[in-house]
């Protein structure tokens, strides 16, 4: 690993010309306001930078400022983030602008070391706007950056453990320039992003060809290195769609779930397919049970999801009766214009469009 002045000039001016090259135009490239880089920052989080973008757009028309967000209802926020995933990520973002309006007179703290105490702001998130809306320098450090460092520098350091983020942070900060701090960390990140990938990088015509350690001993495919892989678990759903005349039965996510405040079916699981019914459903029976024929999969960061879902009508007469279990159970009745209100999982939505809601 180089360990000179010089190296590490050599490596952040070449980085820099590329991106000055190369650039790409984004929607918070070129502001320096710190609500705007925030909101892009906590979007793009573990989200492709195509997925994010509609997303962007519609939080900054919706809700052009702090003040907008802190005051917005949080089932509102919740369903502008729908199908974005990571919905503590939404409800982060709502409380930490709440906490800025409200405790900060509106005002964005103005270094790394105060933006870390922001409510959903980790590190990364903190580096990114104390440089790019105020110019401290301060690398950011995300897996793209990682995945430059590691191979540049032939680091073999595991980045899933706990050293390296102190390893790597490190040597970020060494190879920062001290008088484009914010254009150097958007250089590293598009850099990552565009040419060095994690497949099929594009070492042929990356300028850093001559001197990267990865290549020069063939270990491109290699590094970053991560050997503890996430084991991801195996989850079987069987939703109950229930109806009686026009309202429908929801079920609103509570605190400390995946989905918290967002609205999904009454549900059974089980380890693996479920057999039989065991949610008590009032004044239903086994013919009015009527399962769909498609069986949906979807997947989180750490879980697969694999669901079923039967519609089950009761009767108008019933809906005393249907009210009653609802308020006992904790669900509530929606009229059916009234769902896409709603803030729901992406599975449920993927479903309702299959079927025309």
């Amino acid at each position: 690993m180089p360990h000179k002045t010089t190296e590490y000039q050599a490596f952040s001016h070449q980085i820099l010309t590329w991106y000055q090259e190369n650039p790409r135009e984004l929607p918070w490239r070129g502001t320096h306001d710190p609500y705007k880089i925030w909101l892009s920052e906590i979007i793009l989080q573990q989200t492709r930078v195509a997925q994010g973008l509609p997303y962007y757009y519609a939080f900054v028309e919706t809700y052009p400022t702090v003040k907008d967000l802190a005051l917005a209802p949080e089932e509102e926020v919740l369903r502008l983030w729908q199908g974005l995933g990571y919905y503590s990520r939404a409800r982060n973002l709502h409380a930490c602008a709440k906490s800025i309006w409200f405790d900060m007179d509106g005002v964005f703290p103005k270094t790394y070391d105060e933006l870390l105490k922001l409510k959903g702001v980790g590190s990364y998130t903190a580096a990114a706007i104390a440089s790019f809306a105020y110019g401290e320098v301060k690398a950011v450090v995300d897996g793209n950056v990682f995945r430059v460092l590691s191979r540049y520098f032939g680091i073999e350091t595991d980045i899933a453990s706990s050293k390296a983020k102190k390893e790597f942070e490190a040597l970020a900060n060494q190879v920062i320039p001290k008088d484009q701090p914010g254009e150097f960390n958007q250089a590293m990140m598009d850099f990552g992003a565009r040419l060095c990938t994690p497949k099929s990088p594009g070492c042929e015509t990356c300028p850093l060809k001559s001197s990267c350690f990865a290549l020069l001993y063939n270990m491109v495919a290699d590094l970053p290195l991560k050997i503890n892989k996430v084991k991801i678990k195996e989850r079987h759903f069987h939703y109950y769609v229930i109806k009686c005349g026009e309202k429908w039965v929801w079920k609103k996510r509570t605190s400390g779930d995946i989905w918290e405040g967002l609205f999904d079916f009454p549900q059974e699981e089980s380890t693996n397919d479920i057999k039989k019914r065991t949610i008590e459903i009032p004044s239903s029976s086994k013919e009015q049970i009527h399962p769909f024929p498609k069986k949906y999969r979807h997947i989180l960061s750490h879980q697969r999801l694999n669901a079923v879902f039967s519609e089950v009508e009761i009767e108008k007469e019933n809906l005393v009766e249907l009210e009653a279990w609802c308020e006992n159970e904790g669900f509530m009745l929606v009229a059916e214009d009234k769902i896409e209100y709603l803030a729901k999982p992406k599975l449920i939505v993927n479903f309702l469009n299959d079927q025309g809601i």
